[in-house]
């Protein structure tokens, strides 16, 4: 049965039934609906923020999305060590492989310039974390580029290792006469007394005093330009082009193993110690040209005689005597 409620009237001094109008009714129904719909979405935010009522497809969602980062984030680091590794291989290639083989760095500007041109990353835009997908795409397109340039410099280098091995062959860095055959060193570069006129001039090389036949060696690979007696005061002599603008010249030979045009290898036999030509004893006449210039053979001699034999020698060969020839 409804409750039925009163009011105590005071001025007509007896109790009235509370009677409650539709709009008040109507304004307390919705009053109430609104409550609860506020209420509802104030829960349903709560939880639907929760793991409490998550659903299978957005637990999947939030793991491929940690997954993604962790990813990401893996990348990252393996690009830091890759410019890292990077970084250090282009310091040794400009500050020793370059400096060993007497070629110019490559400036870190060229190794690191951007990639000009139209807009390369166009088809990245528009989505979630474009910015990092396309700082990613930057960073790796660059270490590409610098290791593309770190390669073709590599292969630069190899083939400065290669020339660089023909020029040390080529050099002349032995002594034609071994020291066990020679009987002493007569005569040094520079001026010196001429055993003819005995008249001080300039002496265009060194003299080995050895007995007749002893063997003369090639100092550096090269290319036979001549044997023959074709120079005046040379006799029997041997020239042998090295390449790189040096030329050596063997004088006053009893005899040759060689001829023009052949090919010879640092230590092999050209021909034998006399005295053909402007002579005054069996010796050999050694001289070393660089760029067309007579230079001190002494010079080139790292490649057969230690350094307590490199002191003595020097020491004979800059005594002001006179030469043999």
């Amino acid at each position: 049965m409804k409750r039925v409620k009163f009011y105590y009237d005071a001025e007509k001094l007896a109790f009235k039934q509370i009677v409650t109008k539709n709009s008040t009714k109507i304004g307390y129904a919705m009053l109430f609906l609104l409550a609860s719909a506020l209420f509802g979405f104030l829960c349903f935010f709560i939880l639907s923020n929760t793991s409490f009522f998550e659903t299978p497809k957005s637990k999947l969602q939030a793991r491929e999305l940690e997954t993604m980062k962790l990813n990401y984030n893996l990348l990252n680091r393996k690009i830091a060590l890759m410019e890292e590794s990077l970084s250090a291989i282009e310091e040794r290639d400009n500050n020793l492989y370059r400096v060993y083989f007497n070629s110019a760095a490559i400036s870190n500007e060229e190794r690191r310039a951007g990639l000009g041109g139209v807009n390369r990353y166009k088809d990245l835009e528009d989505f979630n974390n474009s910015d990092l997908i396309i700082n990613s795409s930057k960073k790796v397109d660059e270490i590409m580029k610098a290791l593309a340039i770190q390669s073709v410099s590599l292969d630069e280098v190899t083939k400065l290792a290669k020339q660089k091995a023909v020029l040390l062959k080529a050099i002349p860095a032995i002594q034609p006469v071994k020291n066990e055959e020679l009987k002493h060193m007569a005569s040094g570069f520079g001026y010196r007394s001429d055993p003819f006129t005995k008249i001080r001039k300039f002496h265009k090389g060194m003299d080995f005093s050895a007995k007749t036949g002893t063997p003369i060696y090639a100092t550096g690979d090269g290319v036979v330009r001549k044997a023959d007696g074709s120079l005046s005061g040379y006799g029997n002599h041997i020239e042998i082009s090295h390449g790189y603008g040096y030329l050596t010249l063997y004088a006053h030979l009893s005899k040759y193993k060689v001829k023009a045009g052949q090919k010879v290898k640092r230590g092999d036999i050209i021909g034998y110690v006399g005295s053909t030509g402007r002579s005054e004893a069996p010796h050999l006449h050694y001289e070393v040209h660089k760029n067309g210039e007579v230079v001190n053979p002494l010079n080139f001699y790292y490649g057969s005689i230690s350094a307590k034999e490199y002191v003595l020698i020097s020491k004979l060969a800059n005594q002001e005597n006179q030469s043999l020839d």
